[in-house]
């Protein structure tokens, strides 16, 4: 018995919607904790901290995530055409994610002011509803076909 029965098969194809699923997920979380933290703070100090962490999330997406994303995308683009679910991620990534887990809760369970912290959750989180938007984008150029 193998454990390739078991294995949750998909056309390639959703390979691309899951990987926009997850990051577009876990984006939206990051910036609604953000966004919890700020509402505390006064106005001013509101926008100012909402106005930094947008152009910090547009320059990681920028400079960072979207040479990831097309990376993923090319290498998803090589998979079989039937495929296991979880392969929308490299192996690599499954033992980066518990690593970034934990520099989360580091981050938020430090004695780091909340409107600090918010900076950098909602800049990631932006940069990853950004990069979402490339699956999502491959994964209705790939379904029209």
């Amino acid at each position: 018995m193998t454990f390739e029965q078991y294995k949750p098969a998909v056309r390639r194809r959703w390979l691309f919607f899951a990987a926009g699923i997850e990051w577009s997920a876990v984006g939206v979380g990051l910036m609604t904790v953000a966004c919890y933290w700020l509402y505390h703070s006064t106005w001013p100090l509101r926008i100012g901290i909402a106005a930094l962490s947008a152009a910090m999330g547009m320059g990681m997406y920028f400079f960072a995530l979207s040479r990831l994303v097309s990376r993923n995308l090319q290498r998803i683009g090589c998979k079989p055409e039937v495929v296991c679910l979880f392969a929308f991620q490299a192996k690599r990534v499954y033992f980066l994610i518990p690593l970034m887990m934990a520099m989360g809760y580091a981050i938020r369970h430090s004695s780091i002011p909340k409107d600090l912290a918010a900076i950098v959750y909602f800049a990631m989180g932006l940069a990853l509803v950004l990069g979402s938007s490339l699956y999502f984008r491959q994964f209705s150029i790939v379904s029209t076909r």
